[in-house]
C-alpha cells in the first residue's frame, strides 16, 4: 500500500474572484438561501457574509440590495413548450460548462454565448491543470488542435454527439482586458478551438471589463471583479450575443416583465434524485414569457452562473441583472437558470469543469450535464418540430414497492405505440414499453424516494408530453452515509485510488485526492456499489 499524500486538497480558483492560494482550503461561510421577498431585509446577513469572505482573503464587495425586477417566483415543475431552437450561455465556470454542454449535446444546441472561459476539457480532470494552465498560464496546457481532436475521438466513441453538428453553429465569446481570473490567452484558445470545429465565432476581447457577466443594467463598475459579478460597461453585450446567436432580435422591453418565473425542484431532474450529491442546489428557475405560455413557438436559452454567483449566495442578482429576461419578453425566449451550490471539494459553488464530482464531467454521461439536459428536455428542448405531440398520460400511480423496485401503472393514450418512464428526469426503461400501461423499475436503493413521469410515444418514435410526477419510496432502510478520509475509505474497501486520486468502488465517482486530509461521505446502494451522499 502506498503512503497517501499529505498535501491538503486545494479547492479550485475557478471563480469570478482572485483568492490567495493559502486561503483556498478554507470553506466560506454559507448564507441561507434567500427568498425574493427577504433579500433586501437580509442586509445584515449579507454584510456578515462579505466579512467572512474577506476573512479568507477574498476581495469581495456587495452589490446594492437586490430589487426583484423579475416576477415573484411560482413554485411548480417545468412544463413542456414548443421549443424550436436551443442555446446555452454562461460566465466563468458556467462558461466552461456552457461549452461542455454545447459540444456534448450539439444535436440539441444551435450555439453558445460564453463570458470568460477556456476550451473544452482544458483541465483534463486535474485540479492543478485547471488552476495553473486553464485559468492562469504558469503550466503548459493542451492546444486547441489537441482538444478538438480529443472532441472528435470522444464523438466517434459515442461519448459526445457527432462533431458534424457543430459546423456553422453560432458562438459568441467575451473577455475583458481587466479580467485576470481567466487569462486572455486561455480565452482565445476557446475561440481557436471552436473555429477548428467549423463554428461561426465572434470573439469580443476589447472591453475594459473585469471578470463578470456584462449587461446594460449591471450593478458593478466595468472594471470590477466582485460580487455579484454583473458589470456595466456601456453598450449592450447581451444584445450583441443574442443578435449573433439568433440572427436578429427585437429591442428589450422597457416595461415591467409580463412572464412568469418558475421555481422548480431540481431533484426531479438530477440523476439519483439528490442535487446536493452532485453539488447542485435544491431549486432552479426558469423565466417563461407570456407568449410561450400561450403556445407561441419559442427558443430556449440555458444560462449558467459563475462561482460564488449561485442563488443561495447572491439571490436573484444574475436573473435580475443579466438583461436576458427583458429580451425574452420581446423575442419569445425562455431562459432556464439551473443552480449549482457548494460541497466538499467545491466550496465556491462552481459548475464541474475539472472533475470534482465525476471523471465524465465533460461528457454526455456527466451527472451535472445529465441534470441540466433533463431540465432542458422537460421544457421541450431537442423535441422534433412540426410534429404534434401526444397528450400526457393520466392516472400515473405507484402500485407496489419493494426494497429495490417500484411498480407503476397509468391510463392508455389513444395513438400511442409505446411508452417511456422517467425516473428523476432520466428514462428508466431500457426498451420501449409496448405491452400495456405498466412498468416495474428495478435495481433501486432501499428507503429512497424517486420521482416518476411517463410519456406516450407515437409510431414515428416522437415522445409526447410527460405526465404529472408521482413520488414513490422503496421499502427498507436507506443506505447509511459513511464519512471518512479518502485514505480511510480505500482502507475499508469503499473506494480505490489511481494516480493519487480516489474513486468510489462500484460507481467510480471521483472523490478528490487520495489523502488523509480530504473527507468524503459515501453510501452503499447495492453490494459493492458506493456513491456519494
Amino acid at each position: 500500500m502506498k503512503t497517501p499524500m499529505k498535501t491538503p486538497m486545494k479547492t479550485p480558483m475557478k471563480t469570478p474572484m482572485k483568492t490567495p492560494m493559502n486561503a483556498l482550503t478554507k470553506q466560506p461561510a454559507k448564507a441561507p438561501a434567500p427568498t425574493f421577498s427577504r433579500v433586501a431585509a437580509k442586509a445584515t446577513v449579507r454584510r456578515l457574509l462579505v466579512a467572512a469572505l474577506a476573512a479568507v482573503g477574498i476581495a469581495a464587495a456587495t452589490a446594492a440590495p437586490v430589487t426583484a425586477a423579475v416576477p415573484p417566483p411560482t413554485a411548480g415543475p417545468l412544463e413542456r413548450y414548443d421549443i424550436d431552437e436551443t442555446y446555452v450561455s454562461g460566465l466563468s465556470s458556467g462558461g466552461f460548462m456552457a461549452n461542455q454542454l454545447h459540444v456534448a449535446y450539439s444535436g440539441v444546441f444551435q450555439g453558445a454565448g460564453i463570458f470568460s472561459a477556456g476550451p473544452y476539457d482544458c483541465a483534463q480532470n486535474n485540479l492543478n491543470t485547471a488552476l495553473y494552465a486553464c485559468m492562469d498560464t504558469f503550466q503548459a496546457r493542451k492546444t486547441p488542435a489537441q482538444l478538438s481532436q480529443l472532441t472528435r475521438d470522444r464523438a466517434a466513441a459515442g461519448k459526445l454527439d457527432p462533431v458534424a453538428n457543430l459546423a456553422g453553429d453560432k458562438v459568441w465569446l467575451f473577455h475583458g482586458t481587466n479580467d485576470t481570473t481567466v487569462k486572455q490567452a486561455v480565452h482565445d484558445d476557446l475561440a481557436r478551438y471552436y473555429r477548428d470545429l467549423g463554428t461561426d465565432v465572434v470573439n469580443d476581447n476589447t472591453s475594459a471589463a473585469g471578470h463578470a457577466w456584462v449587461s446594460p443594467i449591471g450593478p458593478n463598475a466595468c472594471t470590477s471583479t466582485s460580487s455579484p459579478y454583473v458589470n456595466t460597461c456601456g453598450g449592450d453585450p447581451v444584445e450583441d450575443m443574442l443578435t449573433h446567436l439568433l440572427g436578429s432580435v427585437k429591442p428589450a422591453t422597457s416595461s415591467a416583465l409580463t412572464g412568469k418565473l418558475v421555481r422548480f425542484d431540481q431533484s426531479a431532474y438530477t440523476p439519483g434524485g439528490s442535487p446536493s450529491a452532485i453539488s447542485m442546489g435544491t431549486e432552479g428557475f426558469a423565466y417563461v414569457p407570456r407568449s410561450c405560455q400561450d403556445g407561441a413557438s419559442c427558443k430556449l436559452m440555458v444560462t449558467l452562473h459563475g462561482c460564488y454567483q449561485y442563488f443561495g449566495l447572491v439571490g436573484n442578482a444574475l436573473m435580475d441583472k443579466a438583461y436576458l429576461n427583458e429580451y425574452a419578453d420581446t423575442n419569445d425566449l425562455i431562459v432556464l437558470y439551473p443552480q449549482a451550490t457548494t460541497m466538499t471539494g467545491n466550496p465556491r459553488g462552481c459548475w464541474d469543469w475539472w472533475g470534482y464530482k465525476s471523471a465524465d464531467y465533460a461528457q454526455k454521461s456527466g451527472p451535472q450535464m445529465t441534470a441540466v439536459m433533463n431540465m432542458a428536455a422537460a421544457l421541450g428542448a431537442g423535441a422534433p418540430t412540426g410534429t404534434p405531440s401526444l397528450p400526457a398520460p393520466t392516472g400515473l400511480a405507484a402500485t407496489a414497492t419493494t426494497s429495490s423496485s417500484v411498480s407503476l401503472a397509468w391510463n392508455a393514450v389513444p395513438g400511442a405505440a409505446s411508452y417511456d418512464v422517467y425516473r428523476n428526469g432520466t428514462k428508466a426503461n431500457p426498451a420501449p414499453i409496448t405491452a400495456g400501461t405498466a412498468f416495474t423499475d428495478t435495481g433501486l436503493a432501499a428507503g429512497t424516494a424517486y420521482a416518476y413521469t411517463v410519456a406516450a410515444v407515437d409510431a414515428a418514435g416522437t415522445p409526447g408530453a410527460r405526465s404529472a410526477a408521482v413520488t414513490a419510496t422503496t421499502t427498507g432502510t436507506a443506505p447509511v452515509c459513511v464519512t471518512a478520509s479518502n485514505y480511510a475509505h480505500t482502507q475499508a474497501g469503499r473506494a480505490h485510488h489511481i494516480g493519487g486520486h480516489t474513486y468510489a468502488n462500484g460507481s467510480g465517482q471521483h472523490l478528490g485526492l487520495w489523502n488523509v486530509m480530504v473527507t468524503s461521505a459515501l453510501k452503499e446502494t447495492s453490494p459493492g456499489h458506493w456513491v456519494t451522499c
